[in-house]
Order: structure tokens, then C-alpha cells, then sequence
């Protein structure tokens, strides 16, 4: 498999601006790419959302075509340099993803080895399903089986808890850990300005925060910017057709 993909947490990481602290991954990771399609579904106001991507990633010397403005997506995608899927909602972004039959191109570009960027939302479709997604379900997708171009699922913007916070509701890892009563899949907590970078069956976490790592059955554990994590890939049946 040619997989080049890169997830991120955030697009805005306190105290910098959109994309700042991703910018150097993201010109290393595009490569000799020139043209990025743009996903903005994730948000309602698509064309603001458009152009505020494609004023920054001007700056970097790419040209943005969002798939909103396409008369055909699948036919964008299809001819896509490279993918950039943006943050916002994520189930109002898979049930677009659904509506304009986009999951099984995107799959098979990706498995071409055409590079995909996620944030945050982004990043949460590109798992098996988006059930550790932090999102409220604003609207209802056809299922919760997302891209699966990775085999373990992502909990983006990763909370630690406050000692002390006086409230009383579930943490994330409680969350968490109830999402592995019901299902197997790793989780990574991606915290902000964390990202990951899986090329072929390489993984490596990014940015300039830490993740923390969820399996079944086993207590969590950290790990830091720069770490392989190549056992994240360990169980490929979870990746949906590629």
C-alpha cells in the first residue's frame, strides 16, 4: 500500500494562527504536490471556509480547489494532487462524504498513494468509524463506518483531566475506555499541535505535544513528538478496502 497520510489535531494551536504550527509538516509532507483539494463540508459556511484555506495555503505556494464548488466531487477527487479534509463538525462531514459517494474514491486515491491531510474532523474520518469523535451529532450519516485509511480511530484536541476541576462528569480516557467495552480499534489521544504521519506502514507522531495511546484490555500510556508508532498498524483488517 502507498498510504501517505497526515492527521492533525488542530488547525489553530494557541499562540499562533490557522495552520502556523503545522506548516513545516505540511510543506514536507505535500512534496513536489502543487494543487489541493479541499474538503470544507465539516463547517455549514462552505465558502468561507473555502477561502480562508485558500489564502493560507497561497502563502505556502499551493493552489486550493474546494470540492464544494465542483460540479462533479467524485471526478475532484479523482484528479486530486493531494486531499486536505478540515475540521469543524464531523458527523455533518461524513454524512457529506456519504451524500456525494465520496468514501470509496477517497480510499483508492489514498491507496494510489495521492497524500491526505485531516484536521481535527478530518482526522476523525480518516478511521475506521468516528465514534471517539468529540462532536455533537448535529446531523445523522448513513453510518458511523468512516474512511478507514488507518486502522485505529482518533480522539482529536485530547484532554488531560484538571486535578483541580471540581467537575464531576467523565474524563476523556473514562470516555474512552468505554468506547473499548464495546469495540477494538486503538484510539490515540491526539492532545493539540500532536499529529501523525503514516506513510506506508511507518507511523510517527508529530507537532510539538504528546499523544496518549488507548488498547483494549491495557492500561494507557504517553508518547512524545518523534516516536515510531508503527504498532498502531498492526491490525490492517480494520482499514475498510484498501
Amino acid at each position: 500500500m502507498a498510504r501517505r497520510v497526515l492527521l492533525v489535531s488542530s488547525s489553530t494551536c494557541h499562540p499562533t494562527g490557522f495552520l502556523d504550527h503545522a506548516e513545516g509538516e505540511l510543506r514536507d509532507f505535500l512534496g513536489a504536490a502543487r494543487g489541493v483539494l479541499f474538503l470544507p463540508w465539516a463547517l455549514g459556511d462552505r465558502d468561507t471556509y473555502a477561502a480562508k484555506v485558500r489564502e493560507r495555503l497561497a502563502r505556502m505556494g499551493y493552489e486550493v480547489e474546494s470540492a464544494h464548488q465542483s460540479a462533479d466531487p467524485g471526478r475532484a477527487v479523482a484528479a486530486a494532487e493531494a486531499v486536505f479534509a478540515g475540521g469543524g463538525n464531523t458527523f455533518r462531514l461524513l454524512k457529506t462524504l456519504y451524500e456525494h459517494d465520496l468514501l470509496t474514491p477517497l480510499r483508492s486515491r489514498v491507496a494510489e498513494g495521492m497524500p491526505y491531510v485531516g484536521s481535527s474532523a478530518g482526522s476523525n474520518v480518516a478511521g475506521p468509524t468516528i465514534r471517539t469523535t468529540n462532536d455533537m451529532p448535529i446531523v445523522e450519516p448513513p453510518s458511523l463506518t468512516a474512511l478507514g485509511l488507518v486502522p485505529f480511530n482518533l480522539n482529536p484536541h485530547y484532554l488531560d483531566p484538571d486535578p483541580a476541576s471540581t467537575h464531576k462528569g467523565e474524563t476523556r480516557e473514562e470516555r474512552i475506555a468505554q468506547f473499548h467495552e464495546e469495540n477494538d480499534p486503538p484510539v490515540v489521544g491526539l492532545r493539540e499541535a500532536a499529529m501523525l504521519r503514516i506513510e506506508e506502514n511507518e507511523v510517527r507522531l508529530g507537532g510539538a505535544a504528546g499523544a496518549r495511546i488507548f488498547l483494549k484490555g491495557e492500561a494507557p500510556f504517553e508518547t512524545r513528538p518523534g516516536e515510531r508508532l508503527d504498532f498502531l498498524l498492526g491490525n490492517p483488517s480494520w482499514c475498510i478496502n484498501l
